[in-house]
């Protein structure tokens, strides 16, 4: 209804002073609901139980377990942090998405808040209790050690070189010279041209948005990403629910040595509908030096110029006509290791000990060909396969997985 009554069409009926004035509206109504709800928000502890009480004619109270807590974010929009505000976002082992209890909070408030309920977790130490004097804020949580932080530039450039920004100066000509030779400029044409190019752009610019001053902290077994300039962002991320690295080399990068590390982790849901809410991002831009530093935090003894993978049997050509080279899994120390890619390059990291269950499956074109497809399933989320594979090695490799999994997972004596 918004989106509808705020369209280019609305303002070309209504003319300008009666679209100034159904904007104003819309802000104020909006303003005036977040202030009622604002109001109406509050939490209390429990035990280690956190509730939170909201709504003005209908009541809701909402319990979170402590005990299911993975992570609890620091959240600042643009105006958040222009009065000094912040959000707590909370993720909750099997919540549906993202959840986000506590807006807003004092900076002070939330930050203290959120070291008390990952201490009560047992995601971080217990707080120390500081000297009782009035109008002392609590001492800020410790950083821990610096492990990178991307370059403004670098991340400038990087999204420069994405098919949408690279790709769309010729667009824009194009479409120039369609309103040049048609001789049509009306201010609806315009407009809705103008509104698909920012569309196009979108992506990139939120990149930059959300990535901007983007580094990496380690906290003893936790990560600390922090990032963002509208909306700023510090979220925790366990070592022990990482779920899976991914290496990404995309086409235009590769001129520049660049890649993209992501992460895949336990208890946040896949179809949280705004990616921003997932903590995914480990490197949104490096060279290989750097890229190779941070995997070896995450999975110790992993080196990312050392994985060995095996490209597919010949006959997988039928198949993969183009990408067969490009193709290949491997086994690891520590690691199981699935590469794909043609343009784009892709490498998919699973530890072991994530691995929840192994697949093999087989199409109707491999079972021609003598090939199957070893699935290595991860909680929650994609894992990585190992396509193509000659159907006997498929076999040895899904029984070396299984194994190798249940060893990671309970550890014998000496171990």
């Amino acid at each position: 209804m918004v989106i509808a009554g705020l369209s280019w069409s609305t303002l070309s009926r209504v003319g300008f002073g009666w679209f100034s004035v159904l904007v104003a509206v819309f802000v104020l109504g909006a303003t005036v609901l977040s202030v009622v709800s604002w109001w109406n928000t509050g939490y209390h502890m429990v035990g280690r139980e956190l509730r939170v009480h909201e709504g003005l004619l209908w009541r809701r109270t909402r319990a979170i377990p402590l005990e299911r807590l993975q992570a609890v974010e620091v959240v600042r929009p643009l105006l958040a942090q222009l009065t000094g505000l912040a959000e707590l976002r909370l993720e909750v082992v099997g919540g549906g998405k993202t959840e986000a209890p506590l807006a807003y909070l004092g900076v002070t408030e939330a930050t203290a808040l959120r070291q008390r309920l990952l201490a009560v977790a047992g995601h971080a130490p217990a707080p120390t209790a500081a000297p009782a004097t009035a109008g002392t804020p609590p001492p800020p949580a410790p950083t821990g050690r610096r492990l990178h932080a991307v370059r403004n530039q670098d991340l400038l450039v990087s999204q420069l070189l994405t098919p949408q920004a690279f790709l769309l100066p010729f667009g824009l000509a194009f479409v120039v010279a369609q309103f040049v030779r048609e001789g049509s400029w009306s201010f609806v044409a315009v407009a809705s041209t103008l509104t698909a190019m920012a569309g196009v752009i979108l992506q990139p610019i939120r990149r930059v948005l959300d990535d901007w001053s983007f580094r990496l902290d380690r906290d003893g077994d936790v990560l600390r990403v922090h990032n963002g300039l509208l909306e700023t962002r510090v979220q925790t991320v366990p070592l022990h629910r990482v779920q899976t690295v991914g290496v990404t080399w995309p086409l235009l990068w590769r001129v520049k040595g660049w890649l993209r590390l992501r992460l895949e982790v336990a208890g946040y849901s896949a179809a949280e509908p705004d990616d921003r809410n997932r903590p995914d991002r480990l490197l949104p831009v490096g060279d290989a030096g750097t890229g190779g530093l941070v995997v070896a935090e995450v999975l110790p003894g992993v080196r990312l110029n050392e994985l060995p993978t095996t490209p597919p049997p010949a006959r997988a050509r039928w198949l993969r006509p183009l990408s067969r080279a490009r193709v290949g899994a491997g086994l690891h120390e520590q690691v199981f290791a699935a590469r794909a890619g043609l343009l784009t390059r892709h490498v998919t990291l699973v530890p072991y000990a994530r691995i929840q269950s192994v697949r093999v499956t087989r199409g109707p074109a491999q079972r021609l060909l003598r090939l199957a497809t070893v699935h290595a399933d991860t909680a929650g989320g994609a894992g990585a396969a190992a396509v193509d594979r000659d159907l006997a090695e498929a076999w040895a490799l899904a029984a070396e997985l299984t194994t190798r999994a249940q060893a990671a997972r309970h550890p014998g004596p000496g171990r």
